[in-house]
């Protein structure tokens, strides 16, 4: 049996046959994942009316694929306040949104009250807001910066009212690309252990693979299968977001962006190999909102959300700088033939459009 077929017919693939898949046809490899696509979601479309905030940029450690941390290529250093968080998320909340994002550098000089203190602020001001906030790789930071365990610093997140975890940090598991592009921060085994104890408190929790830099076509395959592993054991991911590198302002010097080809593959691939991961998103931040929209016919049921203001990505050149208009963002995706659903953080649906 070819893998087409054991695709077809719901049959788990391997390393070797998942990364075989480039080289499959490109418009029959669409269609076995929107397939794959159709027969959890059908024709929808999920996103929802969020609110990113990142509160630092003052960053002990040195990511080579960075470009909002504040160095060299970012003269900019910033701290906000909690009252400047306070006053965004109160004018965001008056707007409708129904998710937090909050992610930061790593801020050697705020104190660990500075990160927590803030999401009990939120939490008892506007306690239906969802809190996702502090990804792997910051609360290893917050480990090691004060000598604190894991199960520490997850107790104090889930006691400070946040709700679910974001998927950053993941970057490439594979170490010897860790090794190159952000030498010193949380390892793939970190990184995979923290999210195993957060789903075995109960949470949810998303998983991101950043690629189009110096990684290769077999490593994106090695990334896949661990998140796969592990959904085996816990369940806890709500989504894959395999977010597309940018190529500006940072020190990895990648000259010619990666292709739409080789992205829509990527998508593709990740929603077939990843059969127990229940969303994909096309995150439209770094793949733009054309190709997130084309995604959606390579396996992506997800696009994210309004998100209003980014600052990370679009350091690095991405278009994300103000978010997207909500009515724009629904239009989009009905002129696409899918079906725009709101749902909340962890995807149950609260309205189509």
């Amino acid at each position: 049996m070819n893998v087409a077929e054991k695709i077809r017919t719901s049959q788990r693939i391997n390393f070797d046959e998942a990364l075989s898949l480039y080289e499959m046809d490109f418009f029959e490899l669409g269609e076995l994942a929107d397939i794959k696509r159709k027969a959890l979601h059908d024709k929808k479309t999920y996103f929802n009316i969020n609110r990113h905030i990142n509160p630092t940029n003052i960053c002990a450690d040195v990511c080579k694929f960075c470009a909002y941390s504040a160095n060299r290529k970012n003269p900019n250093p910033y701290t906000m306040s909690h009252e400047e968080i306070m006053q965004i998320v109160k004018d965001a909340y008056n707007r409708g949104i129904k998710e937090v994002h909050i992610v930061s550098a790593h801020n050697p000089d705020t104190g660990i009250e500075w990160y927590l203190d803030i999401f009990s602020k939120i939490k008892t001001a506007y306690p239906d807001l969802h809190i996702k906030a502090l990804t792997a790789a910051e609360v290893d930071f917050l480990a090691r910066h004060y000598h604190k365990s894991y199960d520490a610093i997850l107790d104090l997140m889930i006691e400070s009212g946040v709700d679910s975890m974001p998927g950053g940090g993941a970057e490439i598991f594979d170490e010897g690309v860790r090794d190159y592009i952000c030498k010193g921060k949380v390892t793939s085994d970190q990184w995979l252990e923290i999210h195993q104890k957060w789903h075995e408190r109960g949470k949810k929790s998303n998983v991101t693979m950043l690629f189009g830099h110096v990684e290769k076509r077999e490593h994106r395959i090695d990334h896949m299968l661990r998140i796969r592993e592990l959904q085996d054991k816990t369940g806890g991911f709500n989504c894959f977001i395999p977010l597309v590198y940018q190529t500006e302002n940072n020190y990895l010097k990648i000259q010619d962006p990666i292709t739409a080809n080789e992205i829509l593959k990527t998508m593709a691939i990740s929603r077939i190999v990843l059969d127990n991961v229940p969303n994909i998103k096309a995150y439209w931040v770094t793949s733009t909102v054309n190709l997130a929209l084309v995604a959606q016919e390579f396996g992506a049921n997800d696009l994210d959300g309004t998100i209003e203001r980014e600052s990370i990505n679009s350091a690095a050149g991405a278009a994300s700088a103000n978010g997207v208009n909500l009515q724009e963002f629904v239009a989009l995706i009905k002129n696409t033939g899918f079906i725009p659903v709101e749902r909340d953080s962890v995807y149950n649906e609260i309205k189509e459009w």
